[in-house]
């Protein structure tokens, strides 16, 4: 999928790449790298990164040309896959993500946006007071959007969905039968920087949002945009109010999230998932199927299919009642 949001500068020579950001220790032959991706999406002539244990099962399978990784991980990368040592993978990471796209480090103003009353959309839609909608928008039958709301460039909205008032959208795909209430914000970039001295350096987001059929997401929630996979809110999943959802987070089919619970960047739900209201999930982790979190939970790592889960840490609901009575 041609990524319709951050324009790709590419294809870069591997040298030029590896020099721009002082790799200067290698002399790769002259291969044309044609973008960045993560370990499960990347493929011939492009580079990835892998920096955690987490991920050593996609690390094996990688069809990246190149991978940026400590030196202790190289082994574990397939023989078609050329290892670029580093002890700064995700700096690193960023620098060459922002010489792919360098419009996604910050959220610049679209300045393509233009009054409803300005502009022809091909279906008849019902639309509020004081909308904005951006170029290449596109938005299907039998939907209506709220006063106040701006829909940014590119966002593609499909049939029988209600976009409620003061909500902004950008670098999304929405599908069909899908609700978003009040005062959401969806697509924006998610909370990724480096923590230095003397300037904190953003990572940059050219990931983009996905929610699936028959979703909801309730009043002031807000989904953050991928870093470099996508954030994807699945089939029949139902989100209360004031829900955070951070980078690369995959919440699977048919899940049920109460009020105020935080998704943590690049966490995975499995479908059928019920969570309590104000409960907290850490990131890089994943949630199987058919979970149950209570109301107020932290959860610090990661939770097999079937388990009914309290407290914080988050453990066995049985053993946390024994223990509170």
């Amino acid at each position: 999928m041609i990524n319709p949001f951050f324009k790709n500068t590419g294809p870069h020579n591997i040298n030029y790449l590896l020099k721009s950001i002082n790799l200067n220790n290698y002399n790769f032959p002259d291969d044309k790298i044609n973008d960045i991706k993560d370990l499960s999406t990347s493929k011939k002539n492009e580079i990835t990164f892998f920096h955690s244990k987490k991920y050593i099962e996609l690390a094996k399978i990688t069809k990246a040309s190149y991978c940026i990784t400590p030196e202790n991980f190289t082994s574990i990368l397939p023989n078609t896959c050329k290892a670029i040592i580093s002890n700064k993978v995700l700096l690193h990471t960023a620098q060459i993500t922002k010489i792919f796209y360098p419009d996604s480090v910050t959220d610049k103003l679209d300045s393509s946006v233009k009054d409803i009353n300005e502009i022809k959309l091909n279906n008849e839609v019902k639309f509020g007071k004081n909308v904005l909608i951006g170029e290449g928008v596109k938005i299907g039958l039998n939907c209506s959007i709220g006063h106040n709301s701006i829909i940014e460039k590119n966002v593609i909205i499909g049939n029988n969905c209600s976009i409620g008032s003061n909500v902004i959208i950008r670098n999304s795909l929405i599908k069909n039968n899908v609700h978003i209430l009040d005062n959401c914000v969806i697509g924006k970039k998610g909370f990724g920087f480096f923590p230095n001295k003397d300037s904190n350096i953003r990572y940059p987001q050219i990931g983009i949002v996905i929610i699936e059929d028959n979703v909801e997401i309730g009043c002031g929630s807000t989904i953050d945009r991928g870093s470099i996979s996508n954030t994807i809110i699945g089939k029949n999943t139902f989100l209360d109010n004031q829900i955070h959802v951070a980078h690369n987070v995959k919440i699977g089919e048919n899940c049920i999230i109460a009020g105020q619970v935080g998704f943590a960047g690049s966490s995975v739900l499995g479908n059928n998932v019920m969570i309590g209201g104000q409960a907290g999930i850490s990131g890089h982790l994943k949630v199987g199927n058919n979970v149950q979190i209570g109301g107020g939970s932290g959860v610090i790592k990661n939770i097999p299919d079937n388990s009914k889960v309290m407290g914080y840490p988050a453990k066995d609901l049985k053993n946390f009642i024994r223990e509170n009575k």
